[in-house]
């Protein structure tokens, strides 16, 4: 499927979704996490790659808040940005499952 070719305007930021999922586990207990990876169609003003991946919980609440994401050339790229980080830094809140 070529839609990433399709006439677009980089100011429309068009991207295909894909969601993830990831369980970390930590003495406190075990805490889901979402992750969703865009692929844009052209790389957003000011950035050169196309797949930004996000989580949908802070980590390190306690310290210094911080959003895991990453950027990549391709979607396992991307994930594996934003996986380093969850699993780098502790889960502070109380989403526990």
């Amino acid at each position: 499927m070529e839609w990433h070719l399709t006439k677009t305007d980089r100011s429309e930021e068009l991207a295909r979704l894909s969601f993830f999922s990831m369980t970390k586990c930590q003495p406190e207990g075990k805490v889901s996490f979402q992750i969703t990876v865009k692929e844009y169609a052209m790389p957003p003003a000011g950035q050169r790659l196309r797949f930004f991946a996000t989580a949908d919980k802070q980590v390190n609440q306690s310290i210094a808040p911080l959003l895991p994401s990453g950027w990549g050339d391709s979607v396992w790229e991307a994930l594996e940005g934003c996986l380093r980080l969850i699993r780098q830094f502790p889960y502070e809140g109380e989403d526990w499952i």
